[in-house]
């Protein structure tokens, strides 16, 4: 795999971390796009100027999670947010109630919709912001 699809990569599935090793090293003319990613030695790096880019956010990520809120015995809601604190704040200000517990999920967990199958990665481009409810489960239910 080239330098230029793992990053490419990494701005796909928000690796916020090594996104910016990669940009770092780039930029210091360190690696290439057109280099084998299995060569590439993150020790090459100045950890401090990689560090202070992550906490600055130089990329400019907004990580966006899915969690699972327990409504009741049986029923969950499904919340995209940046946290699990955000997705309880905003499960509490959507219901007037406190979830019994919450999850977070991976993105790339599929579930049936209608005839199809779809991510929650691929669920959340159909966002515009967030937080946001993707959805109801309720177990024991058959649609």
């Amino acid at each position: 795999m080239l330098v230029k699809d793992l990053y490419q990569d990494c701005l796909l599935y928000e690796e916020s971390s090594l996104a910016h090793y990669l940009y770092h090293l780039l930029a210091e003319g360190k690696i290439s796009l057109w280099d084998d990613s299995s060569r590439i030695d993150l020790n090459h790096a100045d950890q401090h100027k990689v560090a202070k880019m992550i906490q600055t956010n130089v990329l400019g990520f907004h990580r966006v999670g899915i969690y699972s809120l327990k409504m009741n015995k049986k029923a969950f809601a499904f919340i995209y947010a940046s946290s699990q604190e955000e997705a309880i704040q905003f499960y509490n200000q959507s219901f007037q109630k406190t979830p019994l517990n919450c999850h977070e999920y991976p993105l790339d967990l599929e579930l049936t919709r209608g005839n199809g199958v779809i991510s929650f990665r691929e669920m959340k481009k159909e966002f515009k912001s967030f937080p946001a409810i993707a959805g109801y489960f309720v177990r024991g239910r058959i649609p």
